[in-house]
């Protein structure tokens, strides 16, 4: 029964993290910019987590680690998410989110380069996968040639910060790193939104799309990808996070009509096989595993 709520809570944060492509379209629609949009999301996730923080009694972290977990939150996070949501402005958002999840094969090829992880042949094969996958995935026809590049570009960002903040994490909580890493991201979107000038939302349903996209995208599957962690495990909560895509896809073709060509679909299959086969290798061979330190 426990594992059975585990496996549940993680496929509703996978599903939830599925859904902020989606409702980030709605409101651009509504006249947001990318900047804007990020700041009111990162501002409302920071003031719930901080609230959660004061009713579960935990401090914030101090000194160094305060200093580490900003720099992650102010750059590796801001730039992560601002290629990752200017990228659905240029290309489908199904391709977006499976290139996306390129970022557990950056991490094996960057353990590999800088930390000398052995290259096993299971490595390999799920590298000569994702290679596949992505060129099949990544068809550079009506004009989605820049959000290719930028939904590649939001992979490998992730994936420098996931192994910058494996040791980071290690000396706090879930719900202390997210809460500063939101801040941090939600300060500098502040300081870029006032540079550019805000685009604030100018209907009821913009708002509904940015409170949307700070509950249903972002506190609501930190909250459920935490309870299900402890109960699975990081290796099957990895394994059960590749349905994020899985549900974006699904629901841009529902709601947006996106149309999924078949060669998107093989080279989404192939993405999501390399991921699986990093994800199931033996530890020993395992670099810092990506469910470990998911934030948003």
């Amino acid at each position: 029964m426990n594992r059975f709520l585990g496996i549940f809570l993680i496929v509703v944060s996978a599903a939830s993290f599925g859904t902020l492509a989606i409702i980030g379209r709605y409101a651009y629609a509504d006249g947001l910019d990318v900047t804007t949009m990020l700041f009111l999301r990162f501002t409302i996730a920071a003031i719930l987590m901080f609230a959660w923080l004061a009713i579960r009694k935990e401090p914030l972290p101090r000194g160094r680690t305060l200093l580490q977990l900003a720099g992650m939150g102010g750059l590796g996070y801001v730039g992560q998410s601002f290629c990752f949501m200017s990228a659905i402005s240029y290309a489908s958002i199904g391709l977006v989110a499976l290139l996306l999840y390129l970022y557990p094969v950056f991490v094996t090829i960057l353990t590999v380069i800088f930390q000398k992880v052995k290259l096993t042949s299971r490595t390999v094969i799920a590298l000569v996968l994702a290679t596949i996958g992505a060129a099949l995935t990544a068809n550079p026809q009506g004009g989605q040639l820049p959000g290719i590049l930028l939904a590649i570009s939001a992979a490998m960002i992730y994936a420098v910060y996931i192994l910058v903040g494996t040791g980071v994490m290690q000396k706090v909580s879930a719900i202390q790193s997210s809460a500063v890493i939101f801040a941090s991201a939600a300060l500098v979107f502040g300081f870029l939104t006032a540079i550019r000038g805000p685009h604030w939302p100018t209907t009821q349903n913009g708002w509904l799309a940015i409170s949307g996209i700070a509950v249903i995208a972002t506190l609501l599957p930190v909250a459920t990808f935490l309870g299900g962690l402890k109960i699975v495990g990081a290796t099957d909560a990895s394994l059960l996070s590749t349905l994020e895509p899985v549900v974006t896809v699904i629901l841009a073709a529902m709601l947006l009509g996106e149309k999924v060509q078949p060669l998107m679909i093989a080279g989404g299959v192939l993405i999501l096989a390399a991921v699986l086969l990093i994800v199931r290798q033996p530890k020993k061979n395992q670099a810092a595993e990506p469910a470990q330190i998911q934030s948003a």
